[in-house]
C-alpha cells in the first residue's frame, strides 16, 4: 500500500446526491465519480431519507429547491438522524442568505450555481474527511465501551494485551504472589489495581507503596507498623501497610530498590504470612496477596548477587510482562482516545478530531515514556486544540515520526488501517475489500503478512 493513497483509502467513498432534475444528477454524479466517489443518486428527499442512518459512511449533496420536502427540510431531518452527517447544499444566486442560515442550523457548507468541478470536489473532500474522522472516533469510543467495567481498565486489542488480560483473569482469584516486569511508564500500577479489582479481594483494601520513594529509615515502619514507644518518635501505635492490606492486595513498586536487610524481612513475611509490629513480640497473621513490580531484570540482578535470589523466586510465582508501547502500536489510537476523553471531562473541553497525519505521527513515534508519555500528549492536545502539533514537538528528547524508517512507518500504518476496517466491518472480508479498494488476493496476502484473522474482529 502506498503511503500517498492511505488517507484516500480510509475516507468514506459514498456520496448521496439529491436533486429532482435528472440532468443535474447525471452531471454532478459523473464529476464525483471521476474524483473516486461511489455516488448514490436520489430524485427526492423522501428517497434519500430512506437510505440514511446514524452510521451512514458518507456525505449528502442536495439541491435546495425541490418539490415536496426541499433541501432545507431534508437537512433538518438529517440533523435529527445524525447531527454530524455533513450536508452540502446546492443553491441558486437568490438563495444565498437562505443557505447561510442553513449553515447556522447545521449544514456543512453550500455551493452556489454555477460551480466548477474543482470547487465541488474540494468541498466534498473536506466533508468526507470530517465524516471519516467522526466515524473513526465513534468506533474508538465503542471499542473503549466494549472494554468497560468498574475500576481500572487495560486498554488495547493487540495480541500481547489480550494475552495479559487472559492471564490475569486466569489467576485473579488465586492467592499467588505476582511479579510485574515493565519499563517505566508502561502502567505497572494500573495492572496491579486491575488484578485487585478483578479478584475476590476487590472489597478489601488495595494498598500501594513505592519502595524507592520512602527513605530507608522509614520504610520498615511504613510496612510493618509499630507500637507506641518502639522508638523515639513512636508516640502512638501505627498500623503498617502489610496489616492495612490484610484481606486485600499489597502493591510494592520498585521492589528492586529494597535494601538487603529489608529483603530478608520481606522474604520471611511472604513465607510465613505473618508480621510483628516494631516494638512488639506478637505475631499478626495475614491473608493478603503481594503484587511486586520492577523496571529492571531481577533475575539478572540476583545472578549478579545484587538481589536475593530466594526472594526473587518467591516473588516470581506468577510473572506478568507489560509490553512497551512501541511493541503494541495498534493500541495507540484507542489509548489516545481514552486519555483524550478523560482530559475532556477533566478540563471541560471538546476532544479535537485526530487527523490522519497526526495519527501517523503517533503510531510512528518510539515512545520512550510509554503510555505515560502518550497520556501527556493527549492531555496537551485537548487543552491546546488542533494547533498543538505534536509531530514536531519535543517529548523526552525525541519527536514522533523520526524513530522509524519510512518503510516501517508505512507498514505500521498499513496494518493499523487493515485492523480498523476489519473491526469496523465485523471481520467481513468482502466489506473490507470494498472499503479499501483492494483486490481480494491482495487483502488476503496483507492479512497473512500481518498475521490478521477475520475471526478476531467478529
Amino acid at each position: 500500500m502506498n503511503a500517498e493513497i492511505t488517507a484516500e483509502e480510509k475516507q468514506p467513498h459514498q456520496i448521496l446526491l439529491v436533486d429532482d432534475e435528472k440532468h443535474i444528477r447525471i452531471a454532478v454524479g459523473q464529476t464525483l465519480e471521476l474524483a473516486g466517489y461511489d455516488v448514490v443518486a436520489a430524485e427526492s428527499a423522501e428517497k434519500a431519507l430512506s437510505l440514511l442512518d446514524r452510521d451512514w459512511p458518507g456525505v449528502v449533496v442536495s439541491d435546495i429547491n425541490m418539490p415536496g420536502i426541499d433541501g432545507l427540510e431534508l437537512m433538518q431531518r438529517i440533523v435529527n438522524i445524525d447531527a454530524d452527517l455533513p450536508v452540502i447544499l446546492i443553491t441558486g444566486h437568490g438563495d444565498i442568505s437562505m443557505a447561510v442560515g442553513a449553515m447556522r442550523d447545521g449544514a456543512y457548507d453550500f455551493i452556489e450555481k454555477p460551480f466548477s468541478s474543482e470547487l465541488l470536489n474540494d468541498v466534498v473532500r473536506r466533508a468526507a474527511e470530517k465524516r471519516r474522522l467522526t466515524l473513526e472516533n465513534r468506533h474508538l469510543r465503542k471499542a473503549l465501551e466494549a472494554q468497560g467495567g468498574i475500576g481500572p481498565r487495560i486498554i488495547g486489542n493487540s495480541l500481547r494485551i489480550q494475552q495479559l488480560r487472559a492471564m490475569i483473569q486466569h489467576i485473579a482469584d488465586t492467592p499467588a504472589d505476582i511479579l510485574i516486569q515493565a519499563e517505566t511508564g508502561s502502567g505497572k500500577d494500573l495492572v496491579a489495581r486491575y488484578i485487585h479489582e478483578h479478584s475476590n479481594r476487590r472489597d478489601k483494601n488495595f494498598v500501594a507503596i513505592n519502595c524507592g520513594a520512602v527513605p530507608e529509615h522509614l520504610i520498615e515502619s511504613e510496612l510493618f507498623g509499630h507500637e507506641k514507644g518502639a522508638f523515639t518518635d513512636a508516640k502512638s501505635r501505627r498500623i503498617g501497610k502489610f496489616e492495612h492490606a490484610n484481606g486485600g492486595t499489597l502493591f510494592l513498586d520498585e521492589i528492586e530498590s529494597m535494601s538487603p536487610s529489608l529483603q530478608v524481612k520481606l522474604l520471611r513475611v511472604l513465607e510465613e504470612r505473618a508480621i510483628e509490629r516494631l516494638g512488639s513480640n506478637e505475631l499478626i497473621a495475614l491473608d493478603l496477596r503481594v503484587v511486586a513490580a520492577t523496571k529492571v531484570n531481577l533475575r539478572e540482578l540476583s545472578e549478579l548477587g545484587e538481589y536475593r535470589e530466594d526472594l526473587y523466586y518467591r516473588l516470581n510465582v506468577v510473572s506478568l510482562e507489560i509490553p512497551p508501547l512501541r511493541e503494541r502500536r495498534e493500541d495507540i489510537p484507542m489509548l489516545f482516545q481514552h486519555f483524550a476523553l478523560i482530559a475532556s471531562a477533566q478540563y471541560q473541553k471538546e476532544v479535537p478530531q485526530l487527523s490522519a497525519e497526526k495519527l501517523r505521527a503517533l503510531v510512528a513515534h518510539h515512545w520512550p515514556g510509554n503510555v505515560r508519555e502518550l497520556r501527556n500528549i493527549a492531555e496537551r492536545y485537548v487543552l491546546l486544540g488542533p494547533s498543538y502539533d505534536f509531530s514536531v514537538g519535543e517529548q523526552n528528547g525525541s519527536s514522533p515520526g523520526k524513530c522509524m524508517t519510512l518503510p516501517e512507518q508505512v507498514e505500521q500504518f498499513e496494518k493499523l488501517v487493515l485492523e480498523e476496517e476489519l473491526s469496523r466491518n465485523s471481520g467481513s472480508l468482502k466489506l473490507t475489500q470494498e472499503t479499501l479498494g483492494l483486490p481480494r488476493k491482495t487483502l488476503y496476502d496483507k492479512m497473512k503478512k500481518y498475521e490478521l484473522d477475520k475471526k478476531d474482529y467478529k
